[in-house]
């Protein structure tokens, strides 16, 4: 997409999300519950922001200005919303494109957080080569046996061959900090970010060869 919403609507979360990954929100405050009404009416994104420091549910003011957001997210488009309970939406979506914040975010009268953003290029196509076959392979091995416990975390087509892909869905796996997931989406290299990841699963012994 050229355009992005002026400002972009923000929803924080304790969470790095990565293009292609899915996100399942479960929305009860009313400003988000706004945001959903506004994104489903226009057919416009929101963008989800990794918090460097704070809550995602507070209105604690002393609490919200002392809330942090990382520069670069992932606008999000919403696929899917049941009304479950009077209130609370579940919300299913995904992750589409990184961009950048410019500027401090501000705030709409109703707490929502929003700013000024470019988008960053896509990552471009990269085989995952040779090197990385043990890593694509115990990635295809974790798909396989997540499926068998009736789980798909990831959606479909399964691009293997694909480093960025693969970069990705393992960053969703790995357990490591925020600001290491962090560090490893901003990447504009995709085949830096899966050697990253490679390297990562040798020295834990996840992979070999």
């Amino acid at each position: 997409m050229s355009n992005l919403p002026n400002p972009l609507p923000l929803f924080p979360l304790k969470t790095v999300l990565f293009p292609g990954a899915l996100l399942g929100l479960k929305v009860f405050e009313t400003r988000y519950l706004d945001l959903m009404s506004e994104c489903l009416r226009q057919g416009t994104p929101f963008g989800v922001v990794c918090l460097r420091q704070g809550q995602e549910a507070t209105r604690d003011r002393a609490a919200e200005a002392a809330t942090e957001l990382e520069d670069v997210g992932v606008l999000v488009r919403i696929d899917d919303v049941d009304a479950e309970h009077a209130g609370i939406l579940s919300v299913r979506c995904t992750g589409t494109h990184r961009f950048r914040r410019v500027g401090a975010p501000g705030r709409r009268d109703n707490g929502l957080w929003h700013s000024q953003a470019d988008l960053m290029a896509d990552d471009p196509p990269r085989a995952t080569g040779p090197a990385m076959a043990s890593t694509v392979a115990a990635l295809a091995e974790a798909i396989n046996k997540l499926k068998e416990q009736d789980q798909r975390p990831f959606a479909e087509p399964y691009r293997l061959d694909d480093a960025g892909w693969v970069a990705n869905r393992w960053c969703e796996l790995l357990p490591v900090s925020l600001a290491a997931k962090q560090k490893l989406m901003a990447l504009d290299d995709p085949v830096i970010r899966l050697s990253l990841v490679d390297a990562f699963l040798r020295d834990k012994k996840v992979v070999f060869g």
